[in-house]
């Protein structure tokens, strides 16, 4: 007579489930994966003209490299790039300053609106705007000068709505 004992193979309990001994696919803890800030947002609260204060962890993800310019790229608005001056204040804030009136004029930034950022690395920022109605405004131009320091007009982007 042949033997009743069954051996189970792959079907049994806890299997597949993350449990027991074994290589884990979970990602390290928190604490010991490295620092990246690529993206953050502001809020505009008060006037959209003036000068914006970034997000502290992003001022101190640039320690030691911090620039004295960015340069702000619309999403979906072509290749032009916004030179903006950066002020430090030496308590660990940071500014978007001289170039952002012209920035936000050109993009109708307002109160109330939402300004995500996309660090792409060589000083260089792409922003997307989202209004009041917390919606996406796009964006496009027909201005194929990327350099805005030899302008003193401010070329609108034109939102196609």
């Amino acid at each position: 007579m042949a033997s009743t004992s069954r051996t189970r193979t792959g079907r049994g309990r806890g299997r597949g489930r993350g449990r027991g001994s074994g290589s884990s696919s979970l990602p390290p803890p928190p604490s010991t994966l490295p620092l990246i800030i690529e993206e953050f947002f502001i809020i505009v609260y008060e006037d959209p003209l003036v000068k914006k204060e970034l997000p502290k962890k992003f001022a101190d993800y640039l320690d030691g490299k911090e620039p004295a310019k960015v340069y702000l790229r619309a999403a979906d608005c072509g290749p032009r790039l916004w030179t903006v001056e950066v002020l430090f204040d030496g308590q660990g804030r940071m500014y978007l300053d001289k170039g952002w009136e012209k920035f936000a004029i050109a993009h109708g930034v307002d109160f109330g609106w939402f300004v995500h950022f996309k660090y792409e690395g060589d000083d260089v920022l792409t922003v997307k705007v989202f209004d009041g109605t917390m919606c996406r405004r796009y964006y496009y131009s027909d201005d194929e000068d990327t350099d805005d320091e030899s302008d003193d007009d401010v070329k609108p982007c034109i939102h196609p709505l």
